[in-house]
């Protein structure tokens, strides 16, 4: 049970950071009442609490109600219940304005037939589209966060979008320089891959009040040089920036890895000097246990991405023995085109399930599949001071869920010794951390998504996304695909 009064106790940076926004208070303060908080901190604490939010950061959770003196915005989310924005650890906003255009093909033919001739043919325009398509649906079911790769060009448009609407994200431009593997239209030579990357960063990390955040993407093994590997990797380093790529996704991917460098995918990696705790693989599904042993000895991070992995035909990632040996592995959706969403909720519900035959029923249990959606991806992407976790101090990113709905309802929990204790049960209704959290990730979908927000900021709420229409945007993603279409027609007629 929780206790009466739940007062967060923050960390010493959590706390200073607070206490700044306290005096402030003026500024910008606004209520959360009424709702349950699933908190994700240490002890994933679950509590009727209300949030006060001060410039964009939670500065108290406590059962006491906002002072009719103070001039505070006053969210009343009675019934709701509220936790951390998912954070998803790899989706590509480049793709997908090609979703349901690239299905039932394997990961090379995938991407050689379809996604790269697509993303070959983007411009800044259709990019932007793309984004805000993607941005939409991302916040409409509860992420606030994202680790992206974009495409080699109009990186740019990527972020514009997203300082628009308001995500959050770390975001890098994807850099192909093999002369070999990849295509003509997204070669680009060494230097001018790695000069439009660190221009990125130069201009963009940081910005929007550290909301955007560059990374370094080079796309995989295949489609860079090692010079490009060992540039990115002394970049990042001495930018403490993250380096974002794939590894050990396809069979055949591996083969050619082999051909090319002869050796693993991650045993590379680790001989440039890349893994650690600022590189993010996503996928990772077949693995060495010489591999797991790496990821683990440096702090490397894996995205587990179930609905792609399931599509493409690449396998089952083994994720329960990689967080079994202490690896951080997180959750995402990968590409619209290869899933064909962007849900995190169908990305929790997969990952719950798909390792039970192999491993047992009680194999990631829901609240272990909470904390890949929150915590882990956090961690992953180097930003759990700030997210991840509804305590003192931390970034007002979160989500409001409706769970009294008859198709996700969390039971009512606990012994009846009485008659009327089954009424008084439903009264006061139940806190059972385990039935909230099998609530949300087994029953739960993104159209019980009532509220999102980031940095304090309502960016979807009533069943709207602030400053997306939807009508609008079906118009102008149809007229976005209508060009890459033309484009491509174009260019086979050349």
């Amino acid at each position: 049970m929780a206790k009466r009064n739940p007062t967060q106790k923050a960390t010493s940076s959590a706390r200073s950071r607070a206490s700044g926004t306290t005096r402030s208070r003026a500024a910008n303060e606004t209520w959360i009442v009424g709702a349950t908080l699933v908190t994700q901190d240490t002890r994933r604490r679950v509590l009727r609490a209300n949030l006060r939010l001060v410039d964009g950061r939670i500065a108290e959770i406590t059962t006491k109600s906002p002072s009719r003196a103070r001039k505070a915005k006053v969210l009343d989310w009675t019934g709701l219940t509220v936790l951390p924005g998912f954070v998803q650890a790899h989706t590509h906003l480049c793709q997908t304005l090609f979703r349901n255009q690239a299905d039932d093909l394997e990961l090379l033919d995938w991407l050689s037939k379809r996604i790269w001739v697509m993303e070959a043919a983007h411009t800044k325009e259709t990019l932007a589209t793309s984004a805000k398509m993607g941005i939409y649906e991302l916040l409409s079911t509860g992420t606030t966060t994202v680790l992206d790769m974009g495409t080699v060009r109009h990186t740019e448009a990527i972020l514009e979008t997203a300082k628009k609407y308001g995500i959050r994200g770390s975001f890098g431009k994807c850099l192909m320089d093999h002369p070999r593997t990849t295509p003509p239209g997204l070669r680009e030579s060494t230097r001018d891959a790695l000069s439009e990357a660190e221009k990125l960063y130069r201009k963009w990390n940081g910005q929007a009040g550290d909301r955007i955040r560059i990374s370094y993407a080079p796309r995989f093994v295949i489609s860079c040089t090692e010079s490009l590997l060992r540039e990115v990797t002394a970049a990042a380093k001495h930018q403490k920036t993250l380096i974002h790529t794939h590894a050990s996704e396809n069979l055949k991917e591996i083969a050619m890895v082999k051909d090319l460098v002869h050796c693993e995918n991650v045993e590379y990696l680790d001989s440039l000097g890349m893994t650690g705790k600022n590189l993010v693989l996503a996928h990772c599904i077949w693995l060495k246990p010489n591999e797991k042993e790496i990821l683990r000895k440096t702090g490397t991070h894996v995205v587990h991405c179930p609905s792609s992995n399931l599509k493409l035909a690449s396998g089952f990632a083994h994720v329960p023995d990689l967080r079994a040996r202490g690896v951080n592995v997180a959750l995402g959706a990968d590409g619209a085109p290869c899933n064909n969403n962007l849900n995190m909720f169908t990305e929790m519900r997969l990952a719950a399930l798909m390792h039970k035959p192999a491993h047992g029923p009680k194999t990631l249990p829901a609240r272990e599949i909470l904390d890949m959606a929150t915590r882990d991806g956090a961690k992953a992407l180097n930003w759990f001071d700030d997210i991840g976790s509804l305590e003192v101090g931390k970034k007002a990113d979160l989500v409001a869920i409706d769970l009294n709905q008859p198709d996700n309802a969390v039971p009512q929990v606990g012994k009846l010794t009485e008659k009327t204790a089954a009424r008084r049960l439903v009264a006061s209704g139940s806190l059972d951390p385990e039935a909230i959290a099998s609530s949300i990730v087994y029953s739960t979908s993104g159209h019980h998504v009532r509220h999102t927000m980031v940095d304090g900021n309502l960016l979807f709420t009533g069943g709207k996304v602030r400053g997306i229409p939807s009508g609008q945007l079906v118009e102008e993603i149809r007229l976005a695909q209508a060009k890459i279409y033309l484009a491509l027609k174009g260019s086979k007629s050349r």
